[in-house]
């Protein structure tokens, strides 16, 4: 399943309108066709949780099945996937570094310094490598008002991440996001 956003998706995510939840939202950010239930699995505390959010998603109308159209290029001749295959590399022929100083943060624990860095490691992982998701990002950053959206939004940044830079690294910023964010609220 390769879910993609409709109008009434589209709508939901412009300013002012907010009638699902921020995981819900963030689910919406990532859909574009090309992710599949395996992609949005971090968002959730289960496989089967993702895909019946996906499904009840679907079944409001925000969603969309993009696998017809998925289908398409499959059928083309083996020739052509040899020829694409080249641009590969190329992800992986710029790796993903950030400074030792963005490790060496000594300072008070926060969201807003937990937003910096997210936006900070947009720009410097996303922005070249995939515009689009850098923007939706930065858009489900902006509207992120508390540690339960920050981690929704660091758990979808941490999934690509782990992709093109590996599992080391996605780790290794999962830790530092950890560092970053004040702790969790207890409610007794």
């Amino acid at each position: 399943m390769f879910p993609t956003k409709t109008d009434k998706a589209r709508d939901e995510l412009q300013g002012g309108q907010r009638t699902l939840s921020q995981r819900e939202r963030a689910l919406l950010l990532m859909a574009d066709g090309r992710r599949s239930l395996t992609d949005f699995s971090p968002l959730f505390a289960s496989r089967i949780e993702a895909e019946q959010a996906i499904q009840a998603l679907m079944s409001k109308g925000y969603l969309q099945d993009a696998r017809p159209a998925a289908a398409v290029p499959a059928a083309q001749p083996a020739q052509p996937p040899a020829a694409t295959a080249p641009p590969e590399p190329v992800p992986t022929s710029n790796p993903i570094q950030l400074t030792a100083t963005a490790d060496n943060f000594d300072g008070k624990r926060s969201l807003a310094t937990t937003r910096m860095f997210l936006f900070d490691i947009c720009e410097r992982m996303f922005v070249r490598r995939d515009p689009k998701f850098a923007l939706q990002m930065r858009d489900a950053l902006r509207e992120a008002r508390d540690r339960e959206a920050m981690l929704t939004i660091a758990a979808l940044m941490l999934s690509e991440i782990e992709k093109t830079a590996g599992v080391e690294r996605a780790e290794s910023l999962r830790e530092r996001i950890e560092r970053l964010l004040p702790p969790a609220e207890i409610v007794h």
